[in-house]
Parts: C-alpha cells; sequence; structure tokens
C-alpha cells in the first residue's frame, strides 16, 4: 500500500500541540485545550502575545494558560504589556496574577500609573523563607486547639488562607511545604484512625428539593467574554483575496478582488495597519445597539494596532443635526473610544462627484426621470428604465444640469446601471444621486444634489483607505452593490463583513421608533432613563464598562434573528455595580415605627457596612445609621395578617432590623377606613436575644408600552450621609436596587434613577 499522509487540520493541530508543550504544560492539559477550540484559540493568541512560542519554563506557562482563560475582558488593550511582566517573571505567583486581574478589571481600558498597579501586585515584594516560617507557625498557634482535635481531617486549604491573607505574596510552594512539615511536627505520623471516614448525618428529605433537577457537574469553561472577537478577521496584506461573488442575470459572474497594483498602493499609504470606520448617521442619539457596533469597529482596530474613523454618514441634508454630532462625538469617548480621525461623508462631495460622472462616462450610470411611483414598479416587475440606454453624452449633460441646480427636485436622478433582472433587489439600478434644495449643515448651500449611501458609503470606505467595512446582517444583499461599484470605478476594495444586529428583549431599538417616542413626547428626551439609548442608560447610572463587557460576551457572530434578554445586560451592570456602588440605607415608601421602650431624644448610631467585604478594621467601609425611638421601615415589610412564608413585621411578630436590633410589633395605629396602616408600635430588644423567623417587534408596538414605566416616588426618606452626593454618583439602596443621582437634582431636594434592581433571591429563600 502507498504511505499515507496527514491532512492539513491534522498537521495544524500537531502543530498546535507542539506550541503548548513548548510552554511546559503538561501533555493531558494540552490535549484537552486543543477539544476546546475557544480555549486553543485565546492561547494561541496569548503565546504570540508574550513572544514565548519558542517555549519557557512550566511556571511561566502554566501562567500565560491561566491568562488564556481568565484575563479580564475590558482590560485586553493592557494585556501585551502585562504579558511582559509574567514572561520576566516579576510576575510569578497565582495570588499575583489573582490581584492583577482584579486591578485591570476595576481600571478597564483607562490608562494608570505602572506604580499603583505593581503595588497592587506585589511586584518586586519579597517574602522570606523565615518570614513565611513565622506566620506559619502563627497560624497553627491560633489553630492549635482545633487542628489536635481534627488531626489529619484539618482542612490544610483553610491554614493555607490564613497564611495568605497574612502574606499575600509568600511563595505557595514555599507554604505548602511548611505546612505539611508543621502539621507532622504536632501530630506524629498518621494513623489508621486519621483515615477513617467519619459517617455523615443524614440529613431528612426535603419533599419539594427532590423535584427540582439535579445540577450535572460539568467542566469548567472559559467565559464567552475571555476570547478574542477578533482573530476571524485577515490582516489587511491578505485583501487580494475575491471578496464575494456577483451573480448576473445573463449568467456572467463578477469575482470581486483587489489587482496586485491597488493592493500594494493601499498599503503603501496606510503602512499595513488595520483602519475601521464607525459610521452613525447623525440623525438621532445613539442606542445599545451602536454600542456592539462601536466595539467590533473600534475594537478591531485597537486589537491590531490600527485606527478606527468616526465618520458621519451625512448624506441627508434634512435629517442632520448639530446637536446630534456634538453627542455621537461625545457619546463615543464616554464608551471608551478613540477615534483615529473625525470625518464626514460630506468631507468627499466633490470626489463623490467626480466618480460619478467617471462611472457616466464608463457606461454604468445614467439620468432617469421615473417618479418614485414608477420606480417601484419597475423594480417589481424587474423591467429597464426607459431612459435607461440614453446616451452617454446625454447622461453626462443632465446630470451637470443637476449640480446646477437646473433641474426641478424629484424630476431627474442619477442611477447605476446594474442589472434588473437579478435575483438580487439591491442590484436594481440603485441610485446614486438625488436632487435637493436644501443647504448642508456642514457642507453648506453649495450643493443640491446629494449623493445616495448606497453610492457614497463604499467610495468613502475606499478613499480612507479601510481595511474592513464591518456592518450588520440587514447590509448582506448589499454587499454585490458595495462591490459591484468599486469593481466599474477601478478603485480599492476593503474586506466586507456582516454581523447579527443587537437585538434586546422588551425593548425598542429602531432609531425611528426612538425618535417617534422622543418627538412625540412619551418620554422626557433622548436621554429619558427607560431608554436603551446609550444617554438614557449612562443617565440611569449604567457604566460603560458594564456595555462593553455585555456586548463583548454576545461575540462577532452571524447568527441571525437571535433576541438577547434584558437580563443578560442587567447581570453586566449588577456585576460591575456591586464593585463600585457604595450600600445605602433608604426607604421608598415609608412606614413610621415608634419605639415604646427607648426614649425620645434617645439616639444611638450604629455601624452600617458601606463596602460587604470591607474589613472590620477598616473605619472607611462603614456609615453610621441613627436609631432612635422613631424609624421608618417599608410599607411592604408590614402585613396585618401573617403567614407561615412571610418573613415581614406582623402583629406580634418580631423582625431585625438591618444593623439594629430585633423589634415586636405591639401596637398597629389604622385610619378611619380600619385598614390603611398609619403607624406602627413597637418594642426593641438591646439584648438581641429575640430570635426572629428566618427567611419591539408588535405591529401597533405604541400600545405595548408600559404606562407604569415612570414612577416618581416624592416622600422616600435616606439615611443623611446621602445628602451630600452628587450628579452621576452610584449607590447601592440595601434590599431595594442600584441608584444614580439625576441631572434633574438640586441641592435641596436628591432625584435618583434606578439603573436596575437587586437579583430576586430574596423572595426565593435566598440571603
Amino acid at each position: 500500500m502507498p504511505p499515507t499522509t496527514k491532512d492539513s487540520s491534522s498537521l495544524e493541530k500537531d502543530k498546535t500541540l507542539d506550541l503548548f508543550l513548548r510552554i511546559q504544560l503538561d501533555e493531558r492539559t494540552a490535549k484537552n485545550t486543543l477539544a476546546n477550540a475557544k480555549v486553543t484559540s485565546s492561547l494561541i493568541t496569548v503565546i504570540h502575545e508574550a513572544d514565548v512560542t519558542g517555549g519557557c519554563d512550566r511556571t511561566i506557562g502554566n501562567l500565560l494558560y491561566t491568562v488564556s482563560t481568565k484575563y479580564p475582558a475590558n482590560a485586553l488593550v493592557h494585556r501585551p504589556a502585562f504579558l511582559k511582566y509574567v514572561v520576566s517573571s516579576k510576575i510569578k505567583t497565582p495570588a499575583q496574577l489573582e490581584a492583577a486581574f482584579s486591578f485591570l478589571t476595576n481600571v478597564g481600558s483607562e490608562s494608570f500609573k505602572l506604580e499603583d498597579f505593581e503595588e497592587a501586585c506585589g511586584v518586586g515584594v519579597e517574602v522570606s523563607a523565615e518570614e513565611i516560617e513565622r506566620t506559619v507557625n502563627e497560624v497553627f498557634e491560633e489553630s492549635k486547639g482545633a487542628i489536635l482535635e481534627q488531626r489529619y481531617r484539618t482542612n490544610v486549604g483553610d491554614l493555607f488562607a490564613h497564611v495568605r491573607k497574612r502574606q499575600p505574596w509568600a511563595d505557595p510552594k514555599i507554604v505548602k511545604k511548611l505546612i505539611d512539615a508543621k502539621l507532622f511536627e504536632l501530630l506524629g505520623e498518621r494513623t489508621a484512625a486519621d483515615d477513617e471516614k467519619v459517617p455523615k448525618k443524614k440529613k431528612e428529605k426535603n419533599p419539594k428539593a427532590e423535584e427540582k433537577n439535579i445540577p450535572v457537574s460539568t467542566p469548567e469553561q472559559p467565559s464567552e467574554e475571555d476570547i478574542n472577537p477578533f482573530l476571524i478577521f485577515p490582516q489587511p496584506e491578505e485583501n487580494f483575496k475575491v471578496h464575494t461573488e456577483v451573480f448576473f442575470s445573463d449568467g456572467s459572474i463578477l469575482r470581486c478582488c483587489n489587482i496586485k497594483e491597488l493592493l500594494q498602493k493601499h498599503l503603501k499609504v496606510t503602512g499595513g495597519k488595520v483602519l475601521t470606520r464607525f459610521p452613525p448617521e447623525p440623525n438621532g442619539y445613539l442606542h445599545i445597539g451602536h454600542a456592539k457596533a462601536m466595539f467590533i469597529d473600534f475594537g478591531l482596530a485597537k486589537e491590531r494596532g490600527g485606527g478606527c474613523y468616526l465618520r458621519y454618514d451625512d448624506t441627508n441634508p434634512e435629517a442632520e443635526k448639530k446637536e446630534y454630532i456634538d453627542h455621537i462625538e461625545e457619546i463615543v469617548k464616554w464608551m471608551g473610544w478613540e477615534p483615529f480621525k473625525i470625518t464626514y461623508t460630506s468631507d468627499y462631495f466633490q470626489e463623490l462627484y467626480d466618480l460619478a460622472v467617471e462611472l457616466i462616462r464608463r457606461g454604468h450610470a445614467y439620468v432617469d426621470h421615473q417618479t418614485p411611483a414608477e420606480i417601484k414598479e419597475y423594480r417589481e416587475k424587474k423591467m429597464n428604465s426607459p431612459w435607461r440606454d440614453r446616451p452617454i453624452a446625454e447622461s453626462l449633460k443632465l446630470f451637470e444640469d443637476m449640480r446646477r441646480g437646473l433641474i426641478e427636485e424629484g424630476k431627474a436622478t442619477l442611477r447605476m446601471k446594474q442589472d434588473m433582472q437579478s435575483d438580487n433587489f439591491n442590484m436594481y439600478d440603485l441610485i446614486a444621486y438625488r436632487i435637493k434644495f436644501t443647504p448642508h449643515p456642514h457642507a453648506g448651500d453649495k450643493w443640491c444634489v446629494y449623493p445616495s449611501y448606497d453610492y457614497a458609503h463604499c467610495i468613502v470606505d475606499s478613499l480612507e483607505n479601510v481595511t474592513h467595512s464591518l456592518c450588520t446582517l440587514e447590509f448582506e444583499t448589499r454587499r454585490a452593490s458595495y462591490y459591484w461599484l468599486l469593481h466599474s470605478l477601478g478603485i480599492y476594495q476593503p474586506y466586507v463583513w456582516e454581523y447579527s444586529r443587537l437585538n434586546v428583549s422588551n425593548t425598542v431599538m429602531s432609531k425611528r421608533k426612538l425618535n417617534r417616542l422622543v418627538t412625540e413626547k412619551w418620554v422626557d428626551g433622548w436621554d429619558d432613563p427607560r431608554l436603551m439609548t446609550l444617554a438614557g442608560l449612562r443617565r440611569r447610572g449604567v457604566t460603560s464598562t458594564a456595555i462593553n463587557t455585555f456586548v463583548r460576551g454576545i461575540g462577532v457572530t452571524r447568527s441571525d434573528c437571535s433576541m438577547i434578554r434584558v437580563d443578560r445586560l442587567e447581570y453586566h451592570i449588577r456585576e460591575e455595580l456591586n464593585k463600585t456602588s457604595p450600600r445605602m440605607m433608604v426607604v421608598l415608601q415609608p412606614l413610621k415605627v415608634v419605639i415604646t421602650n427607648l426614649e425620645a431624644g434617645t439616639i444611638m448610631y450604629l455601624d452600617a457596612r458601606k463596602w460587604p467585604d470591607g474589613h472590620a478594621d477598616d473605619a472607611s467601609a462603614f456609615y453610621k445609621v441613627p436609631f432612635s425611638n422613631v424609624v421608618y421601615i417599608e410599607h411592604s415589610d408590614f402585613r396585618l395578617k401573617d403567614s407561615k412564608d412571610y418573613y415581614g413585621l406582623a402583629p406580634g411578630k418580631s423582625v431585625l432590623l438591618r444593623y439594629a436590633f430585633p423589634i415586636k410589633c405591639t401596637d398597629v395605629i389604622l385610619a378611619d377606613d380600619k385598614e390603611t396602616v398609619l403607624e406602627i408600635r413597637a418594642e426593641y430588644d438591646p439584648s438581641k436575644k429575640t430570635k426572629p423567623k428566618n427567611p419591539g417587534e408588535l405591529e401597533d408596538w405604541l400600545a405595548d408600552l408600559n404606562p407604569q414605566s415612570k414612577l416618581v416616588i416624592p416622600n422616600a426618606y435616606a439615611v443623611s450621609s446621602i445628602g451630600n452626593a452628587a450628579n452621576g454618583d452610584g449607590f447601592q439602596f440595601e434590599r431595594l436596587g442600584y441608584f444614580v443621582v439625576d441631572k434633574d437634582s438640586t441641592p435641596e431636594k436628591l432625584v435618583f434613577n434606578r439603573t436596575v434592581t437587586l437579583r430576586d433571591s430574596y423572595n426565593k429563600g435566598g440571603k
């Protein structure tokens, strides 16, 4: 038999396995990694960024593997510099790695001082073996009684954690060696009794628990945020391949690609760098769908060390406003992106006009006089316009007359001569120019003919030497027209790629519908906190980091018609705010409680946690809550009739006030209707010995709006320490949700917007 050869995929897998073994991963881990395409892709990227394709020692290799699966997604811009610390062994322990991830998660894509980073990660801190041994001895001395009782059943992990808390940068290998030695010194040889299994107490079966599905343990997979979504895009020098095929009704096929000379000219201008563009039309405020577009356009450029244009697609002079232009530039920067250059399609009006003249000369465009209704009819019937084959000289003369304002608005258009019998309706002789006697906000009154999106978009991409033209999937059918036009003009062709549009459940995402909500006063402006505009989300207290993490997690996919649940966004918002929002005590619907066994005028100031993870000896982690003979609770935390599944206050029942004392309801003051609760009388237990009971695709979419989406609570009560809060300050109101100070606030009256609710764990039996 002839010798067999491996196929290309097997060879590539062998090559990747060899790369993983060169960084000293054990063979089993390396092979398991190959079974996961996402981890494989991420690890390859990390190895190349770290410049260790030739190999490294085992410690560094294991750290690089952790980086590939755990590195914070919002700080990818810092990863190459961070990897230098790993490769140089300035960061050499898992504890340092964890500290670095925590630091980088907090700073995100923002710049920071290296000394702050190094201090947070223990760079340069050397803990001697003597210091480690002294700490181990201290921990053993404190835990000696429990260790002697439990002997070798002692949880070594707990001992390790106590040592690490005091010496976070200690070498874990030395710590483990010293703990084992100390255990042997204290306990001696293991006995048979040490190895006997302690019988577990059988728990009584809970009928309700049996009904639940038992979770299946699965190997930990890297989160979707850990994966580099931009690996799918080719490098600029690869842009000589066929972009797409355009099939014509006569059976011919146009295979669009850059000829060698055009690509070399392009690469000479760009230096081989990636150039993308974010091209919003300035006819409204940006919404969360634009956040995904920004992440892809700016993110790819940043990941490849290139640049991204902020280009205003201002071809329609009737829709653009300076307000929208100013907003877009400001919100792009708030989202953390820095444009390579800010441009306008109108900057290229002269070049676009000149190329339109050239298109006519080449026989690929003509002046048409059909009305919009006639154009629609002829397209439906796949019929050519009666003016399609007029002489080139005649179209040139008429197009010049259009430019000079000699033809009435609506009486003529310039159309591209494409293929009216094509199966793609976006090849039905699209309009390139129309007449509008309207001054342009940016270009002034120089022009009365304006290019269409279909004509201008691809040409400006080419003129700006964009390498990757990225757009949502609804533009996929326009790809044929895009490349047909650039090919017909003989100019450079960018690489086009479409991704799925972001659709979020129970939200209005259409700019047209958003504009209607604003103009018809359904909401209070473009930055109304109820809207999914980026300005509205910001006013609601959502951070740009949370939004970027959300869109990164969705990925750069082509799976269309996917609806992302809004609670997925809320998850990322909570994750961010949980780290940045101090806790405060607030009641929205206050109910007065009079403590009858506490003297009037007596005030006790009790410690309340501002940060739940703060150390007990850290004063900044706490704030004071006054406790007097009059306190306020939420109306919803009191019922006249108690029940087994209710954990709030009721007549004759005791509950524990947050950060304070147990109170027992002794009397209820009712209004004249004998139903409305006006006031509660209660006694408190100063000894704390009382044990409380432990706990938009609808046709009529406007009719689907929630009439209660804006709920104003005018008489909420809060602790006094919140009185100095400024516009934009965020807080977690305990048990209520995350809130932010609104711009409508005054020194006399603070206004808060609810950013997002807390997880509904209280009603589900959680803490």
